[in-house]
């Protein structure tokens, strides 16, 4: 029985709706705000919901927002693997949503920041297990270099999934030359992949991308309300989108990729679950809110409209 192994950052979203940004120093009021559990929290509850069992790697904290992930964690199912920390809280993202559905994002790390050696010892991955790498996690000091080299000793048969985030170090830094040979599903959004290789095009990405990652490797580059690229081994397929009117695009490349990855577990092909990804993420766009995928149900209605 597969499984989806999170090693990246559970944080708490404060999610606030307004019209437009205030300038610096301004002042503007919210339509709306919430707390709500989001981060790598986002990724886990789309693919539990998609019929995939999940388990937390990461650390959480002693105080209000690690009750609040751990609660948020539970309710979906999600397994934790650590005890909370003792020193920290969980850290916390202010998520501002415009009315254009743009996002701005104001984070603080707190103890989902560090990770131990000691900690990923008690872990023990099955062959058919998804471990999912996030590459805020390459930028955390306290977490970077122990993550990487636990990966690198995995066995080769383990799936290691890589969504690089906005924040990414260059291709070219250390921690990122280590890890890329051991990627086997790359998944991030066009954006992304255009910064990380540096060029103009997607297509022009997703052969870039060739060159930094090993033959066998998967690629999916989303292309918001478009779809996205599926491409293995020098061929790329498009895989349509769906046509629906976007509220919140926050989560939604969350809410792919953990449906995407639950399609494999359940023995889909690539374009079969990138096609599943897409539904979840036109879905998760119609809501407000991070963590918005919709479960197995909503996402085969959509498909059989």
């Amino acid at each position: 029985m597969s499984r989806l192994l999170h090693t990246g950052q559970v944080i708490v979203d404060l999610v606030m709706a307004l019209d437009t940004l205030p300038a610096s120093g301004g002042d503007v009021l919210a339509k709306s705000a919430s707390f709500e559990t989001g981060g790598g929290f986002n990724v886990m509850a789309a693919a539990k919901r998609n019929g995939l069992s999940v388990i937390y790697l990461g650390r959480h904290g002693n105080g209000r927002f690690g009750d609040l992930a751990r609660a948020a964690m539970l309710a979906e199912g999600v397994e934790i693997a650590q005890a909370p920390s003792t020193d920290k809280d969980t850290g916390l993202c202010v998520s501002l949503t415009e009315a254009s559905t743009e996002r701005t994002f104001i984070s603080h790390i707190g103890a989902e920041g560090d990770l131990s050696a000691e900690d990923l010892a008690g872990v023990v991955p099955q062959s058919d297990d998804y471990v999912y790498v996030s590459g805020y996690s390459l930028l955390l000091e306290g977490k970077a270099q122990v993550l990487v080299d636990w990966l690198l000793a995995l066995p080769r048969h383990i799936t290691v999934v890589f969504d690089p985030g906005p924040l990414v170090k260059a291709p070219d830094s250390a921690l990122m030359v280590a890890l890329l040979p051991r990627i086997d599903i790359w998944t991030s959004n066009g954006p992304e992949a255009l910064a990380f290789t540096g060029t103009g095009t997607l297509a022009d990405a997703l052969g870039d991308l060739r060159h930094h990652l090993p033959e066998t490797a998967l690629l999916v580059v989303r292309d918001g309300p478009n779809g996205c690229w599926v491409s293995r081994q020098g061929q790329a397929d498009h895989v349509p989108g769906f046509k629906v009117k976007a509220l919140d695009s926050n989560g939604a490349g969350d809410a792919h990729a953990g449906v995407f990855i639950a399609g494999l577990a359940n023995g889909l092909t690539p374009a079969e679950a990138a096609q599943r990804a897409n539904a979840a993420a036109a879905l998760a766009v119609t809501r407000w809110g991070p963590a918005t995928s919709p479960g197995t149900a909503e996402v085969n209605a959509l498909l059989t409209e």
